[in-house]
């Protein structure tokens, strides 16, 4: 009992110094304790985040790291460590340490749907499309009725560059919930787009507005391929559908194409697009986008209208 009361002492002054931002005293009054009781998890909780708080990341992740072994030690698998080190490593792009820990995880719940997807999403972050796919197919035949692992699935296979079986998953998709199939479609196509796969992502997104014909964003996407295709006069076409089903984010839209245009070094077209949405409304702020449209198109920008 009087260790117990001595250790809730001393972390209670451990608290009251982190409240005050003395970092570095909580941390050394925390490994004291550490050092007194080594099992205490609620102490090194609090090693880790002081020590981020502190500036000292490899230290913190240190202290994840020893509470994630424990974590796998266990029959049941809380995670909360897990959770904290793939947030820390996405944040800081350490990809290759992302890629294994989620291994290291999985080795001990290897029927974990959840750790498995993570591990599939690092393997595509890491570049390894192969592993992505292995992983994802796992998944799929885990949980065959779950349209979220066959997107997984095309998105790998769109990295490993198998276009044909990558439309397949996605159609698969659809196939398993039918409500949403120009949702998986238009998933789809923008993975062909990404690719630079501009042919047949067109021809996706018009099936997507064959099945949701009211569907703003897929009139702006088709308008973005068709742009990448040097086809603006068909783009202004389909934004001006979808500008017709929202009328409210007609200046939005047409900025968007401006940004597309000039991205494409379609200068000329870009400025038609920017002045069509200052003149839907006045107060958009694009004006420096169409001076620099018409500064690139060789027009003065002493000669652009008065919107």
């Amino acid at each position: 009992m009087m260790q117990d009361n001595h250790k809730t002492e001393k972390l209670d002054e451990a608290d009251g110094l982190l409240k005050q931002g003395r970092y570095r005293e909580a941390i050394d009054l925390l490994e004291n304790i550490h050092g007194i009781y080594p099992e205490e998890e609620s102490v090194l909780l609090r090693l880790a985040w002081a020590s981020w708080d502190n500036g000292h990341k490899e230290g913190s992740i240190a202290y994840w790291e020893i509470l994630l072994d424990r974590e796998l030690q266990r029959k049941v698998f809380t995670g909360f460590a897990y959770d904290e080190l793939v947030r820390i490593y996405k944040q800081e792009g350490e990809i290759e340490k992302l890629v294994a820990i989620c291994e290291k995880t999985v080795q001990v719940q290897p029927q974990d749907v959840g750790l498995l997807e993570e591990l599939g999403k690092a393997y595509l972050l890491s570049g390894r499309s192969e592993k992505a796919f292995d992983t994802f197919k796992k998944l799929t035949s885990m949980e065959a009725d779950n349209p979220a692992f066959y997107c997984l699935l095309g998105e790998s296979l769109m990295a490993a560059g198998q276009t044909e079986a990558c439309e397949e998953a996605y159609r698969q998709a659809g196939l398993i919930d039918p409500d949403e199939a120009d949702r998986y479609l238009f998933r789809a196509a923008d993975s062909y787009r990404r690719g630079g796969h501009f042919t047949p992502a067109k021809k996706l997104l018009i099936k997507c507005l064959e099945i949701a014909p009211s569907n703003s964003l897929y009139y702006c996407s088709l308008g973005d391929v068709l742009v990448a295709l040097k086809q603006p006069e068909d783009a202004f076409t389909e934004y001006e559908k979808a500008c017709q089903f929202n009328r409210p984010h007609t200046a939005a839209f047409y900025i968007r194409l401006g940004n597309a245009l000039m991205k494409e070094g379609l200068f000329t077209d870009a400025a038609k697009a920017f002045e069509a949405a200052l003149l839907f409304d006045a107060s958009t702020p694009c004006r420096q986008n169409l001076e620099e449209a018409y500064k690139a198109s060789g027009h003065s920008p002493s000669h652009s209208p008065n919107i």
